[in-house]
């Protein structure tokens, strides 16, 4: 009679064990589908923000991530220190904006000859 009770606690263990793994995993790896949206929403109205600005070039090479707390991250290149300012002048004034971290890197158009 033990050896059936600790059988069915075995097998019942056993089924349960990737039940609760999943329930563990579940909201670290699939993020809410509104934050997704939000994101999203930030980062598409930043990059339409970036693009339709014509008095210092186009941002194309600079890309844009934003997570559900409004904090957006810049990256990328740009020829001038202005340019990056620019950038960041750009996404600081989005809505849903809180903080814009940049990352940007400054390239010379033309190398410094020796």
């Amino acid at each position: 009679m033990q050896i059936k009770i600790a059988a069915v606690c075995f097998m019942v263990g056993i089924l349960l064990i990737p039940r609760i793994g999943f329930t563990a995993d579940s909201k670290s790896d699939y993020p809410d589908p509104t934050t997704i949206v939000k994101d999203s929403n930030i980062t598409n109205k930043i990059k339409v923000r970036l693009n339709a600005d014509r008095h210092l070039g186009r941002f194309k090479s600079i890309k844009v991530d934003a997570d559900n707390n409004g904090v957006v991250w810049l990256s990328g290149t740009t020829h001038l220190l202005s340019e990056e300012e620019k950038a960041i002048e750009i996404a600081r004034g989005t809505e849903g904006v809180v903080i814009v971290k940049s990352n940007i890197q400054i390239k010379s158009r033309h190398p410094i000859s020796e």
